[in-house]
C-alpha cells in the first residue's frame, strides 16, 4: 500500500475500522496535539468513509473555545491538557457529529511546552458514547515519557485508535 505513515499506525486504523464497521458504528475524533494523524491514518483506507464521520484538529486552545465550544473556564481552570479539556472536546464532538463513538486527545508532544505537572510526552484522552451518560467520565491520562515530537504523536495516534475500538 501506497503510504507515508508508518505500518502500525495503518494496521491499527484497519483494525478499528473494521471493528466499528463490524459492529455498526461510525466515529469521530477532537485531535490537538496529534494533530490530526488519527484522522490521516483513518482515511488513508479506502473505504473509511462508511465508518469515520469526522475529524476536528483544535491546535490552539481558541480553536478548541470556538470550534468546540470548550469553555474558557475549563482551559483557564483546568488546563489544555487536562481531563476536563479532553471530556469537554469528546462531549462537543459527540454533539456536532452523528458519530456513535468519540475519543478526543489533548498533550505536550515536545520538545517544549512541557511543565513540572505536565511533562513532554503528556497525553490525555477522553472517550464519549452517544448512548452513554454524559456524567460519566471516560478519560485517562498517559505519560508516554520524552519520545520526541514524532514519537509522542504515534503512540498517541494509537492509543486513541484503540480507545474507537467496539
Amino acid at each position: 500500500m501506497d503510504t507515508i505513515l508508518p505500518s502500525e499506525l495503518v494496521e491499527a486504523a484497519r483494525r478499528t475500522l473494521a471493528a466499528n464497521r463490524a459492529a455498526g458504528r461510525r466515529i469521530a475524533v477532537a485531535e490537538s496535539c496529534t494533530g490530526g494523524l488519527v484522522s490521516a491514518a483513518l482515511t488513508e483506507l479506502p473505504g473509511s468513509s462508511d465508518v469515520f464521520e469526522a475529524g476536528f484538529v483544535t491546535y490552539s486552545d481558541e480553536a478548541k473555545a470556538g470550534m468546540l465550544k470548550v469553555s474558557s473556564d475549563v482551559i483557564e481552570t483546568f488546563g489544555a491538557v487536562s481531563i476536563a479539556t479532553a471530556w469537554s472536546m469528546a462531549q462537543q464532538t459527540l454533539a456536532k457529529t452523528n458519530a456513535d463513538v468519540v475519543v478526543a486527545i489533548t498533550g505536550v508532544a515536545g520538545p517544549g511546552g512541557g511543565s513540572e505537572r505536565k511533562p513532554v510526552g503528556t497525553v490525555v484522552f477522553a472517550r464519549a458514547v452517544r448512548s452513554g451518560d454524559p456524567a460519566d467520565v471516560h478519560a485517562d491520562r498517559k505519560d508516554f515519557g520524552d519520545l520526541g515530537r514524532g514519537g509522542v504523536r504515534l503512540q498517541a495516534a494509537l492509543c486513541a485508535l484503540e480507545l474507537l475500538l467496539p
